[in-house]
């Protein structure tokens, strides 16, 4: 459970913090394993999306409810491929904000 908290945590603050990026729930409403956002500018999905594929990152694309992303944090995934995500994100907004 801690682990899952920190991973969740990692991204939520990544996601709070980055100006091109909004989570689709309440912060109360949070989930630990399914975590879902989406780009303020939906025009540049594609280039989020190649940059993910180039560090490796798959399975993010389209949640069926709310469209944009789903980070899905099961047990078993390492804390260090939610950092990979992270790092995405911030180069992303480096060179799209």
């Amino acid at each position: 459970e801690k682990r899952n908290n920190q991973k969740s945590g990692m991204l939520y603050a990544e996601i709070d913090r980055n100006n091109l990026f909004a989570g689709t729930t309440e912060v109360a409403d949070r989930s630990n394993m399914n975590v879902t956002f989406i780009l303020h500018k939906p025009e540049l999905e594609p280039e989020f999306d190649k940059m993910c594929k180039e560090a490796n990152i798959s399975g993010l694309k389209g949640h069926r409810d709310v469209g944009g992303y789903r980070a899905s944090l099961y047990n078993a995934l390492p804390l260090e491929s939610v950092k990979v995500l992270v790092n995405v994100m911030a180069e992303f907004e480096k060179k799209f904000w």
